[in-house]
């Protein structure tokens, strides 16, 4: 009797263990978590408008109540089974949208996976500046920072201790930076994740080529299988191999971000072929190596510092051949100590505060043509000659403009200065 009901319970070769899902700007993210992989397919029906999901030979483990379907084009999901054996997953649609599904097979990261993206038919309005690079001497276009928080969604990142995720310490980070630009005149920041979700290496990328940016800056936290490793970093794009042990394994660590972020490896990037080989990187790449050190100068200030120079690596993120971009690693999240840092809200508008001093400095002296920063440049600027008792702090607070500004803009070495000295001040 026992060896009757075994036979004629159901035998399924997969389970789905969990359901994630997350909302971004342009379409919705489900992700099934599989103990193994499976067949699926995708229908689209109408009157009324749904979404069905089959998956072969496979069994829902746990509820699908829980999930979160705010701001979401989804009003409900039900499952069932279809055919005695395989799962079927049904989405009842309040919007019309445009399925793409794939299968991620098992790696070191995650275990096997099947995403559905249900995208948007019209994609919502987002708030990115509209700008023309152009090099008219009459242009004075703000300068376009492009903020990408690293990781999201399924991805989380590293984990420290606490259940400490990245990708929430590097968006709070992100978001501390973009303010401090919004009240900067003369630029204007734009994140490339504002939310909870993942973006694909190479769509951060296209973002911020898409935005027109000037600088691409990648906020990360570090992480290593040895818990004393500590200290901030600087990342640079290098196209002769790493400049260290670490600044490798780095880059294999989060060129691997794709695998959890459930993009279809299949897709190819066609631009890295021949950006290597194209020497319009030349001048992107110092540009990047010049940044990279202005800012890690002024975090040095703030955190330990891991190398004290800007280091090198193929990370995938960073291969744009027009736009200088850098990567920051604000510290080691595996560390116990520079985890409770990073949990720390003022902590993390320090160091929001020091790698804005450091990118503003250098955008400074270093304007694009076409800016109002190249403008005020070429023009002088507002001009205070010095006088008797006056100290260089106190006429940077006078005139609402940082130290390390003052210094770059008039290319001091320190922080004396003579009287009847003609100082040109930078704009606000």
């Amino acid at each position: 009797m026992l060896l009757f009901c075994l036979l004629a319970r159901p035998l399924f070769a997969a389970t789905v263990q969990d359901v994630r899902l997350w909302r971004a700007p342009d379409h919705t993210r489900i992700v099934l978590d599989m103990n193994a992989a499976a067949d699926h397919r995708v229908l689209v029906l109408q009157n009324p408008d749904r979404i069905v999901l089959d998956v072969s030979d496979a069994s829902l483990q746990g509820q699908l109540s829980d999930l979160n379907l705010d701001d979401t084009p989804i009003a409900r999901i039900r499952s069932g089974v279809r055919n005695g054996t395989d799962l079927r997953m049904v989405f009842d649609m309040r919007a019309v949208v445009t399925p793409r599904s794939f299968a991620i097979e098992a790696n070191a990261q995650a275990g096997d996976r099947l995403v559905l993206d249900l995208h948007d038919e019209a994609p919502r309005q987002s708030a990115t500046p509209v700008v023309s690079r152009s090099a008219s001497d009459n242009d004075r276009r703000d300068i376009i920072i492009a903020i990408d928080a690293g990781h999201g969604g399924e991805d989380p990142g590293a984990l420290g201790p606490g259940r400490l995720r990245e990708k929430d310490v590097v968006l709070a980070i992100a978001k501390e930076l973009a303010a401090l630009f919004e009240r900067d005149r003369g630029f204007s920041p734009t994140l490339i994740r504002s939310g909870d979700y993942y973006v694909s290496l190479k769509g951060r990328r296209d973002l911020a080529r898409e935005r027109q940016a000037d600088l691409f800056v990648s906020v990360h936290a570090d992480a290593f299988n040895r818990k004393e490793a500590n200290g901030a970093s600087v990342y640079a794009l290098s196209t002769r191999g790493a400049t260290s042990t670490t600044a490798s394994y780095l880059a294999q660590r989060e060129n691997a971000a794709d695998l959890v972020g459930g993009v279809r490896l299949g897709d190819k990037d066609e631009m890295l072929a021949g950006v290597l080989a194209d020497l319009s990187m030349t001048s992107t790449l110092d540009a990047s190596l010049n940044m990279g050190g202005a800012v890690l100068g002024e975090m040095g200030g703030v955190a330990r510092l891991h190398k004290r120079q800007v280091e090198q690596a193929a990370f995938v993120v960073l291969k744009s051949p027009d736009i200088p971009s850098i990567l920051v690693e604000t510290g080691f999240i595996s560390n116990p100590g520079e985890a409770r840092k990073l949990a720390d809200p003022a902590y993390r508008q320090r160091m929001a505060r020091a790698i804005h001093r450091g990118i503003r400095s250098w955008f400074i002296s270093h304007p694009p043509p076409g800016t109002m920063l190249a403008y005020e440049k070429r023009r002088g600027g507002r001009q205070y000659r010095i006088a008797r008792g006056d100290t260089l702090s106190g006429i940077a607070a006078r005139f609402n403009v940082s130290v390390s500004d003052l210094k770059s803009f008039n290319q001091l070495a320190d922080n004396r200065i003579l009287v009847g000295q003609t100082l040109k001040i930078p704009a606000l």
